[in-house]
């Protein structure tokens, strides 16, 4: 079984460490002010050592630890993720790009002939990270008020459309949110190799469009259990359209040699725990971000109350912006949390740690070569023995 392994490029910027999570040190998030690097001030003027030098470092960096691929989240403080692998993919070799974007910001004809130009210009390589947004502020901040539901009925036809004027045939379509008369890709973009389509969402809207359209499932982690039953229900919507998706996760990992090492990083970070920064990103009206602000409880009275299980922790979204839920422990301990997610059905992780760069060396060589490990069978003693002497 061939597992899938992305690693999360910071493109908003990227924090010296967990241990200070309040500290952005690469690119502007932080300002430029002294300790930035990538571009860092020097002689009192930005050096020519840009965040966009600092990320392809961290793509080419995760292309040679063995990662897949990187996915290239947008915010409305980021810079545009097209715009970022099409400059990439000159940097890397294999490596694949897995675009995050809305699909009520560009019209599908628009985006087939993006998608075809990109497939033609890597060999292939872009992949679909399709968001149809959580609501509240940041939603408001592309200018979008369209309701929850019809976001993802917004998002199912727009990829109808896409599919649609892929193969360079005159298509029409008459719909709610897109029209189009005789839309087709023209030669030498029609035909290219469709991206795989990533989709996220919890809601019951979220999940019925993915059962049509996902390759893969994406989620971020949850409690197992949970993410079992999230499972089962996108299995059963999508057997009413004949198809099968696959599943991915989105994980935050701090992994070092001892589990000992791993939770201090946690315990250092602790001290800047902000749970009004994190209560004010989960503003908005997405089911996955209500479920994990669930998970958390309003009474903690140290780091450890936020271990669910062993190994999975719900407060990263405490000490930084993001989803709640990561693994930590030592190198075998979050290879074998993976390697029981792979048991459970998952058949691709999106992965991340702060620094992003140097984070993404440390999992590819200590974490992803154990990956399956767990699975082998154990030599017979004797032969154990034996090699030891």
């Amino acid at each position: 079984m061939t597992i899938d392994v992305y690693w999360r490029i910071g493109m908003e910027g990227d924090h010296a460490s967990l241990r200070t999570p309040r500290r952005y040190n690469r690119g502007n998030a932080g300002g430029y002010g002294p300790g930035n690097i990538a571009p860092a001030v020097r002689g009192g003027a930005l050096d020519q050592y840009t965040y966009l030098d600092h990320v392809a470092a961290v793509a080419k960096a995760t292309e040679s630890a063995g990662f897949l691929g990187g996915l290239l989240p947008s915010f409305p403080v980021t810079d545009d993720p097209w715009a970022f692998a099409a400059a990439l993919a000159a940097e890397t070799t294999t490596y694949r790009f897995m675009v995050a974007f809305q699909p009520g910001f560009l019209h599908p004809v628009q985006a087939a002939r993006m998608s075809a130009s990109l497939q033609r210009a890597t060999g292939g390589r872009l992949v679909y990270n399709i968001i149809s947004g959580g609501g509240g502020p940041a939603q408001l901040w592309w200018g979008d008020k369209v309701s929850h539901d019809d976001r993802y009925a917004r998002t199912s036809e727009f990829l109808d459309v896409l599919r649609g004027v892929w193969d360079g045939e005159p298509f029409d379509h008459d719909g709610r949110f897109f029209r189009t008369e005789g839309a087709a890709l023209p030669p030498g973009l029609a035909g290219q190799p469709f991206p795989e389509v990533y989709f996220s969402g919890s809601s019951g809207a979220a999940v019925a469009a993915a059962g049509r359209h996902a390759d893969y499932y994406l989620s971020w982690l949850e409690p197992y259990a949970d993410l079992r039953a999230k499972f089962d229900g996108v299995r059963r919507n999508a057997e009413t359209t004949g198809r099968t998706p696959k599943f991915a996760v989105r994980i935050d990992i701090v992994a070092r040699h001892t589990e000992e090492a791993a939770w201090a990083e946690i315990e250092q970070g602790w001290a800047f725990v902000d749970r009004d920064a994190a209560n004010r990103a989960a503003q908005g009206d997405s089911v996955g971000a209500a479920r994990i602000k669930g998970w958390v409880p309003e009474n903690i009275t140290g780091y450890r109350d936020l271990e669910v299980q062993p190994n999975v922790w719900c407060g990263f979204s405490l000490i930084r912006g993001g989803p709640a839920f990561g693994l930590v422990g030592s190198y075998e301990q979050v290879a074998q949390r993976l390697d029981e997610l792979i048991d459970l059905g998952v058949d691709a992780f999106i992965l991340a740690g702060n620094p992003h760069l140097e984070e993404a060396y440390r999992v590819g060589e200590e974490v992803l070569p154990l990956l399956g490990r767990s699975r082998l069978t154990a030599p017979p003693t004797d032969t154990v023995l034996a090699t030891s002497r």
